[in-house]
């Protein structure tokens, strides 16, 4: 069929539609975006042994749709995390509080479809995921970003914005909080600073949203209780996923919320239940290896972020101001203020670089428009340092930074 004579679809679409999707060309030769994961960290050994177990003892199951387990997900799955949530969240909770869902991207989407509206207001830490800002984008939500600093989202800057919405006759319908190695600062908040942020919510009647997608990935092998945890009174939904300590590519994640809210988001997930097999897999995977994995995994990642750190202050100097992270998988980068992080992505990635420019992860796009972030679990070293080289050079073609005397770097400012 020629061009001329294919079918034009164009006058049947919907107003309000997303722009349309780019061809995928693949993955830039030195690539530091998205939430890729290191693929030496992937256990593949262990989980073709579970795939092989749990397919000769329950592969049957396939033919029913949710494994004859119900609309939440297989049993076994839900009840290895109500053991994994216990032991390291502090979340008391039980598996008819779990609900499995197709990754975070799936509880994000039953989340907002449960609880927003067109025109509804909610708080959301300032620099934030940007799948969480484009979702709130869409639907026609008013996100208010709250500042961070070195512990997190900024408790006062919350119950100032909480008092002024209240003065205006808004109650903002949740607050979003990564807090436990938060995407993209790496920043963990402290026990005190989530039960100042439990108060606010009791008194100010405004649930919270608890996202926890990169809490297994803290260094220290330590971290706060979650949120939920700590809650007395019910007004907490948590997120959680396999994304980061597995395996992104698997899209499992997963839901704990009461049953009053639960059953509502139950009643969105139309899809006839999230991936069986992933869930068999990872149930047989993770009830005796995810303890002895995830420290694996996470000083692998751990070495790369230093090679990331040291690769920068090598070619950026004193230019490249950063924080380390307590955890995870990024690393968020502050260049002068003159350089232009969507600027920068574009010539960055016709040299064979991609990044993610700031003001895609914040609800602040002038303050974050010289911030980038790097992700640095999917590179090997080697690429990490050769990447880094080249777009240091791009930034000095582009912007003059950082500058070069003979072959001594020079930082400015």
């Amino acid at each position: 069929m020629s061009a001329s004579t294919q079918f034009d679809f164009t006058p049947l679409l919907p107003a309000g539609l997303p722009a349309p999707a780019a061809k995928w060309t693949g993955l830039a030769k030195y690539s530091f975006v998205g939430g890729n994961n290191d693929p030496d960290g992937v256990p593949v050994d262990g989980l073709i042994d579970a795939v092989n177990a749990v397919l000769k003892r329950e592969g049957k199951a396939l033919a029913t749709y949710n494994l004859a387990h119900g609309p939440q997900g297989y049993r076994p799955l839900r009840e290895f995390l109500t053991h994994k949530l216990k032991r390291d969240a502090g979340i008391d909770c039980t598996a008819d509080e779990i609900l499995i869902v197709s990754g975070s991207l799936q509880a994000l989407d039953l989340v907002n479809h449960t609880l927003l509206a067109r025109g509804d207001t909610v708080l959301i830490e300032q620099e934030t995921y940007q799948g969480s800002l484009n979702r709130l984008t869409r639907l026609g939500v008013n996100a208010v970003g709250i500042p961070l600093d070195q512990d997190g989202i900024r408790i006062d800057a919350l119950a100032a914005a909480l008092a002024d919405h209240k003065r205006r006759g808004i109650t903002p319908k949740y607050i979003y909080t990564i807090p436990t190695v938060q995407n993209p600062t790496g920043t963990i908040l402290p026990e005190s600073r989530r039960a100042e942020m439990l108060k606010l919510s009791r008194d100010y009647g405004v649930p919270i949203f608890e996202d926890d997608c990169y809490a297994d990935l803290t260094w220290s092998g330590k971290r706060p209780p979650a949120i939920y945890a700590m809650s007395r009174h019910g007004g907490v939904i948590h997120i959680g996923s396999f994304s980061k300590s597995i395996a992104p590519a698997l899209r499992v994640g997963f839901i704990v919320a009461p049953w009053e809210v639960m059953s509502r988001m139950l009643a969105l997930k139309t899809d006839a239940g999230s991936g069986a097999l992933e869930q068999m897999v990872l149930a047989e995977y993770c009830a005796p290896l995810f303890a002895t994995h995830v420290p694996e995994l996470t000083r692998g990642l751990r070495k790369k972020l230093d090679t990331l750190m040291e690769a920068l202050n090598e070619q950026f100097g004193t230019v490249a101001e950063f924080e380390e992270p307590k955890g995870g998988i990024f690393l968020w980068v502050k260049l002068p203020d003159h350089v232009d992080t969507l600027k920068l992505y574009q010539a960055a990635l016709a040299a064979g670089v991609s990044i993610n420019p700031g003001p895609e992860w914040s609800t602040n796009k002038a303050w974050s428009g010289s911030r980038l972030r790097l992700c640095f679990a999917s590179p090997s070293h080697q690429q990490i340092r050769e990447g880094v080289a080249v777009l240091a050079e791009v930034c000095r073609r582009e912007f003059g930074v950082p500058t070069r005397s003979g072959n001594i770097e020079r930082a400015q400012g």
